[in-house]
């Protein structure tokens, strides 16, 4: 994300219509608008990948799904975030034009720049939102995904997709909050992942 200094300050108000009038997309953190960079072929084929597993089983459910374009709204004041897959079976949420505020998941999928933002700030925002259940990141670099799962108690609890499942040679995602599951192999379908050698590191 860039900072814009010609719309530093806004109210979250202020920022929402400007937000309107803008060719590209901006996230809104404390009075201050961020620039969306692009994604890459990698991180968008992943995210259509998980959005064509999940939408079927979601529409018998009633839930929405979005991608991409589509704001998460943390509280009034902000922030405003763009995620990469947010679903919400919250009927207030059915009609929203502005910004899904009662999210039930939230998928971001992982670049370079973005990575330590996703799994450090962003994630402590997240947490804020009463409705959220699971928060999954997905690596874009190798087969990897990490869920987070908000237990009865409160508390995030951590799996590690291979890593922490039975079988890691035909590993399958679950997303308990939605009662969905899929093979890791359809999520990262027909992917072109980097050589190993030119992965980034955290």
């Amino acid at each position: 994300m860039i900072a814009n200094p010609q719309a530093s300050g806004l109210t979250p108000d202020e920022y929402l219509a400007w937000e309107r009038e803008q060719p590209i997309k901006h996230e809104y953190m404390d009075g201050e608008v961020y620039a969306m960079t692009g994604g890459t072929l990698t991180h968008n084929d992943i995210t259509l990948n998980l959005y064509s597993q999940l939408r079927p089983h979601l529409r018998k459910r009633g839930c929405r799904i979005n991608v991409a374009d589509v704001k998460v709204q943390v509280s009034q004041r902000g922030p405003y975030f763009y995620p990469d897959v947010v679903v919400s079976c919250d009927e207030r949420d059915r009609r929203a034009t502005e910004a899904i505020q009662y999210p039930k998941l939230i998928v971001e999928v992982l670049s370079p720049s973005t990575a330590g933002f996703d799994r450090g700030d962003k994630f402590r925002f997240y947490r804020r939102i009463s409705t959220l259940q699971e928060y999954v990141l997905i690596d874009a670099e190798k087969v990897g995904i990490d869920c987070y799962r908000k237990t009865s108690g409160g508390k995030w609890e951590l799996t590690a997709y291979p890593d922490d499942v039975a079988d890691e040679e035909n590993p399958i995602l679950e997303l308990v909050s939605l009662d969905f599951q899929c093979p890791l192999a359809l999520v990262y379908e027909e992917v072109e992942l980097p050589e190993p050698s030119h992965r980034w590191h955290e």
